[in-house]
């Protein structure tokens, strides 16, 4: 296989028009899963408990300690199949054209046959005017052609983030998938307390809101696509907004700030049709984690680090 096609296949096409209701019943279906995890692991700052992790094979829980028995519950989304594990078993049924209704039994059903307990808030998240997921009984569709590329793109995309984390000696969030507005992220904090969050996030309690950004953070993040914003997209923000921070210089080129969301944008396709993709999605993460740093007076010299390398311990000197 050429360079090239490496590259194609790392980074596919990801037309959002050409996938948007199977996109969305994706969504609705990781917020079923994530909830089942949120439901049954202790709190963790920012909500870090309740989100979703790239694998090789999807997108998965981990262990979840249910009644004290672990059991994982993971998106195969190479083989189209929800998939539960325990220490003794593995179960699992197709992902397939279905209602979220059904999506939901058939979740509930998954957990119960594996020694768990199904038992979630019932609507959800961040989605306006969203229907309960046992009262959304239309029929979704599922793409499973495009569900892999999105997962190829997830897998290349979480290893840039991985790399990013490496370059920071203070608190980094782990490169997750918050199910809640379906994107993958990595934040850093600075360390200091910040101002409270006024809340407002659509079908989200003011007081999670105000958990998850109670202190300063630079946050950067992937999304395939909806809520106003149809295409699939990078972003990058910081909370709270400095002054100026719409002025500075960012890269790469094709980076845009969108006074909207208060954020910069950076297409998923400029990113892949470059020659070099991790190096511009690299220098995107750098130039405007930068950007809010230096705006907002952290303590770079103390925070920060070369990016780590394998097999090569990080220097102190």
């Amino acid at each position: 296989m050429t360079a090239s096609k490496n590259a194609s296949a790392a980074w596919p096409p990801l037309p959002y028009a050409d996938w948007s209701e199977t996109a969305a019943a994706l969504h609705l279906w990781t917020q079923i899963v994530g909830k089942y995890r949120f439901s049954h692991t202790p709190w963790v700052n920012h909500s870090w408990h309740a989100t979703l992790y790239v694998s090789p094979r999807g997108l998965t829980t981990g262990p979840v300690l249910d009644d004290g028995r672990p059991i994982v519950l993971t998106f195969d989304l190479r083989e189209h199949r929800l998939v539960a594990e325990t220490p003794d078993s593995t179960r699992d049924f197709p992902l397939e054209s279905m209602s979220v209704a059904e999506f939901l039994q058939r979740t509930a059903d998954l957990v119960e046959s594996a020694g768990g307990r199904m038992d979630i808030h019932g609507a959800p998240n961040e989605i306006p005017d969203a229907i309960p997921f046992q009262q959304d009984q239309q029929p979704r569709p599922y793409d499973a052609e495009a569900v892999e590329r999105f997962h190829r793109a997830l897998l290349s995309i979480s290893g840039v983030f991985e790399k990013f984390r490496t370059g920071f000696l203070g608190k980094v969030s782990p490169v997750h998938l918050f199910w809640g507005s379906f994107d993958l992220a990595v934040t850093r904090f600075s360390g200091r307390k910040a101002p409270l969050h006024p809340g407002g996030v659509p079908a989200l309690p003011d007081d999670v809101t105000q958990e998850a950004y109670s202190h300063e953070v630079s946050s950067a993040g992937f999304w395939p696509g909806g809520g106003g914003v149809d295409e699939p997209m990078f972003y990058s923000y910081a909370y709270p907004t400095p002054d100026g921070f719409s002025e500075r210089p960012v890269e790469p080129d094709a980076v845009r700030y969108e006074t909207a969301l208060g954020e910069f944008l950076l297409p998923y396709e400029a990113v892949r049709a470059s020659a070099t993709p991790e190096a511009d999605l690299l220098a995107f993460l750098q130039s405007t984690y930068a950007a809010a740093a230096d705006l907002s007076n952290w303590d770079r010299r103390s925070l920060e680090c070369e990016l780590g390398a394998p097999r090569v311990p990080r220097r102190i000197a």
